[in-house]
């Protein structure tokens, strides 16, 4: 089994390619703010996913690597508050 086949890691990876379509439209005065944050974060979580699915041999570092996937998860959240606020974003999209 792959960690490509985790649910967990498949929606990640959706949302991921979602942000990346998404902040195209985004003024370019967000590109290195905004746009790159919001890229780098839900990237992270299935970076995150997939380091924590190798070391699930070790309890600690897996559970570690999920608390991480689990804080970019909520840093990506952030962001798209933030770009439903300066109204990029409508809420559905968020």
């Amino acid at each position: 089994m792959s960690f490509k086949t985790l649910l967990a890691y498949q929606k990640g990876f959706d949302l991921a390619m979602e942000i990346f379509h998404l902040v195209k439209v985004f003024p370019k005065s967000e590109i290195f703010g905004l746009s790159s944050q919001m890229i780098r974060s839900s990237r992270s979580v299935c970076s995150n996913i997939a380091e924590g699915y190798r070391k699930r041999q070790s309890e600690k570092h897996f559970k570690s690597k999920l608390s991480d996937a689990d804080s970019e998860n909520s840093e990506t959240q952030l962001w798209l508050d933030f770009a439903l606020a300066c109204d990029y974003i409508s809420e559905e999209k968020k």
